[in-house]
């Protein structure tokens, strides 16, 4: 994997952004905002899986309002997603929120841009420029053929740049999504090599939880092991959970995530003596709660298992109606069937 792209450090409440190698996991709620407590319920069971920075939609000057208690009640910083309107910016901004999501070239004339800079200056809070291939200007479209692609969605960012640098503001950060995964590559790929900007890497309008995951996978995949990206949101139509999940394990894999277990698990054969699906689902789950670095196996068979899975710290593998614990590869005990999952369990809790 390339080394990370050096990028400026940005702070969004307390959590930095660019500078680093640390990726801050974002994600977004689908509750009402003004809605609070449904709002607060939400952000808190996002906390409570990994996600370090929540976005919030104000299409109002209500929802602006509302992030005032809701900020009172979470851990994360909270971050406004805003359009058009320059008055719901402000309002967030005098309601505490820590960054604001909004494109200055669509909020209207130059003095309205100025307030929201300059409320933005005063209180510390950056700026997301956030380019969509979906909603490009219709000059920098017709001058690309009508067609998004990436060098129109550079135009655009340099546009959006452009107006904040003149009036004195550089705390900003970049994200150039498009549901089209050529696209959306490409254009972070260039963006990388033209801004020194953080850059917020995702695929938007990925899909469900199945078809997003792999496109959301497949594209932070590639752009994480380029080097490239600071924060990410993976954007799947479900529960923002499964967000956070996905990113967390993408994360894993590009050994961009630390304090954390991993799972490997059998994908099981002939050779399997016990039921072992079941038991890799839910100690994929128990290892969601775990805060360690280490690696767990779950495995078939008693024959290859320790062998294949050597590497981990500790797994189990499944026999004729019982199992084997393994430590490092070495065989610890034999174990009935039935006390497998509960046996593993307690001792990775042991362990920690």
């Amino acid at each position: 994997m390339k080394s990370r792209q050096k990028t400026k450090k940005i702070m969004v409440g307390n959590t930095q952004i660019g500078g680093q190698d640390k990726i801050v996991i974002q994600s977004m709620t689908n509750t009402k905002t003004k809605d609070t407590k449904s709002t607060v319920k939400q952000i808190l069971e996002l906390e409570n899986v990994g996600c370090e920075a929540i976005r919030v939609a104000c299409l109002d000057i209500e929802d602006a309002k509302a992030i005032k208690e809701i900020k009172r009640k979470i851990h994360i910083p909270i971050i406004a997603d805003i359009h058009f309107d320059y008055k719901i910016a402000l309002k967030a901004i005098e309601s505490g929120v820590d960054k604001v999501r909004i494109n200055p070239g669509n909020i209207g004339d130059e003095e309205k841009i100025r307030q929201v800079v300059e409320a933005c200056k005063i209180h510390d809070i950056p700026i997301r420029i956030g380019i969509n291939a979906g909603s490009l200007e219709e000059d920098i479209l017709e001058k690309y053929g009508g067609k998004p692609k990436a060098k129109a969605m550079i135009e655009s960012a340099k546009r959006h740049v452009n107006i904040l640098e003149k009036l004195k503001f550089n705390n900003i950060c970049i994200s150039l999504k498009a549901s089209n995964l050529d696209l959306c590559l490409e254009s972070y790929e260039e963006a990388s090599k033209i801004f020194d900007y953080p850059l917020h890497i995702g695929i938007t309008e990925a899909g469900t939880a199945f078809s997003g995951t792999i496109k959301s996978s497949i594209g932070l995949g590639y752009l994480l092991r380029k080097g490239i990206g600071d924060t990410l949101r993976v954007s799947l139509a479900d529960n923002p959970i499964e967000e956070i999940k996905v990113a967390k394990e993408i994360l894993k894999n590009c050994n961009l995530y630390n304090n954390c277990a991993k799972l490997i698990a059998c994908p099981t054969c002939g050779r399997t003596q016990i039921d072992l699906i079941p038991i890799a689902k839910e100690v994929e789950k128990f290892l969601q709660t775990i805060n360690k670095n280490i690696i767990v196996a779950v495995m078939g068979c008693a024959v290859n298992g320790p062998g294949e899975a050597k590497n981990a710290d500790i797994g189990i593998a499944g026999g004729i109606k019982e199992g084997i614990l393994f430590k490092k590869g070495k065989i610890i005990k034999k174990i009935p069937e039935k006390d497998l999952l509960i046996t593993l369990k307690e001792e990775i809790l042991k362990m920690i």
